[in-house]
């Protein structure tokens, strides 16, 4: 992309009222303009206290005006704030009044586009910086601010660099391709590949994690009738969002609400009980419930633990989507007198609803099956997109190692290179085209 030569302009705080918003002016003219609302600019970085005029001279405002010139600055352009009241009214009048002296409106994100057109920071911190402004946990903005900070970048050049010295050794090889020697044996060779491929494995791994703490996790409670689905939603959530009472059939319609179950942001699903009914709006509940659990990620299966598992249970879990995962959640164990004999697998667990005992083990279990280990520690923030470059990398990788390891077509495993690190280059914009790029800023909100 073209790197700008306008000057653009801002409101950078949120929508609505507050104490304090801010004007954000990024551009050649950026000075220039600010001088002509809030003369006389301050030392470089340094907060002053001025009035904010109008091209008439009226006072608009009167608030901190900092100037941050180009290369130092988070776009790499002149970078001029104006830190007014927080009246919407007042802030647009301030954004009129830079318009009329020179800028124009900011785009959604560009901002932030500038600042990787300017490479003050690649793609990947871009989209952090998004991420960490819309983290719905705390994990998930720590993970978001590892990535603004360079973690998941730095991993993911390391691997490039080695893939960098692999293609070297590969297509020097294959110039000398005539010669009596097999450059292509040499063990040294093997042995980067799976020094890459194992890096490559590690860093999936970490941003599969990334991915769920910025996306979330949806997971469907369902099961018979009356066997605690909406009690056990209450419990999760800390408040009363579902009816629980012994009627069967009390769930007609499904319920949704987004949970913090230990920094993993979750969207649980409280369902209607499966069964046959008369009932049309029952019917319907169940329609949707159904709806719901092939758009799960994690099936909660509750079944009453008095009874265990009958054979109603096994044949609705055998009419789940074959694809979904599902945990077998026995719930109600205060009610059942042998307590201590229960046995507890990697896809069943016993828990009270009503009591609490166990809900941390469910919460554990819901962590692993999403792939998060010891609570996201040390996970950064990451996209679907980069997640699927990852794999299609580490696809053309694995590729390039069996060809080698097979002697069979080196021209192919040379090309199978190429596109492991075009993958890698993909995450961090090395390699990305206009349209991906636009699409991603458009994402942004305005003013960042």
């Amino acid at each position: 992309m073209p790197i700008p030569n306008d000057t653009i302009v801002a409101v950078a705080t949120a929508p609505g009222r507050g104490g304090v918003g801010i004007v954000r002016l990024s551009g050649p003219r950026a000075a220039a303009i600010a001088a002509q609302l809030a003369a006389p600019l301050p030392p470089p970085r340094t907060a002053a206290l001025r009035h904010i005029r109008a091209a008439d001279g009226s006072v608009l405002d009167s608030g901190l005006l900092l100037h941050f010139p180009a290369p130092h600055s988070f776009t790499g352009e002149d970078v001029v704030e104006l830190q007014a009241h927080g009246s919407p009214v007042a802030l647009q009048l301030i954004v009129q009044a830079a318009c009329a002296a020179g800028a124009r409106l900011a785009r959604p994100g560009e901002f932030s586009e500038r600042a990787f057109l300017n490479q003050r920071i690649d793609l990947a911190q871009a989209e952090a910086i998004a991420d960490l402004i819309d983290a719905a946990t705390a994990e998930a903005a720590r993970a978001a601010q590892r990535s603004l900070e360079g973690e998941f970048s730095r991993r993911v050049e390391a691997i490039a660099a080695q893939l960098v010295e692999i293609r070297m050794y590969v297509e020097g090889a294959l110039d000398f391709s005539d010669e009596d020697v097999d450059w292509l044996a040499d063990g040294a060779l093997g042995t980067r590949l799976e020094a890459a491929r194992a890096a490559l494995d590690e860093l999936l791994a970490r941003a599969a994690q990334g991915r769920r703490l910025r996306d979330g996790y949806t997971v469907a409670l369902t099961g018979r009738p009356n066997v605690g689905k909406s009690t056990l939603l209450n419990r999760l959530a800390g408040a009363d969002i579902a009816i629980v009472t012994e009627i069967a059939g009390t769930t007609r319609d499904v319920l949704r609400e987004n949970l913090d179950l230990r920094g993993l942001p979750v969207t649980l699903v409280d369902t209607a009980g499966l069964r046959e009914s008369d009932d049309p709006v029952e019917r319907e509940g169940i329609r949707r419930a159904r709806l719901a659990l092939e758009q799960a990620e994690l099936a909660l299966f509750i079944v009453d633990a008095r009874s265990g598992l009958s054979a109603e249970d096994r044949r609705l879990l055998e009419a789940l989507p074959p694809s979904l995962p599902r945990l077998i959640v026995h719930n109600k164990c205060d009610l059942v007198p042998t307590l201590g004999t229960r046995a507890e697998s990697a896809d069943e667990l016993h828990l009270s609803a009503a009591t609490g005992e166990g809900i941390e083990s469910l919460i554990d279990a819901i962590h692993r099956h999403a792939g998060l280990h010891a609570g996201g520690e040390g996970a950064f923030s990451a996209r679907t997109r980069h997640v699927e470059a990852l794999r299609r990398a580490a696809a053309h990788l694995r590729q390039a190692a069996q060809r080698l390891s097979e002697r069979s077509m080196p021209e192919l495993a040379a090309e199978d290179l190429r596109l492991a690190h075009e993958a890698l280059g993909e995450i961090t914009g090395r390699f990305t085209s206009e349209d991906l790029l636009g699409r991603i800023f458009a994402s942004f909100c305005i003013g960042k």
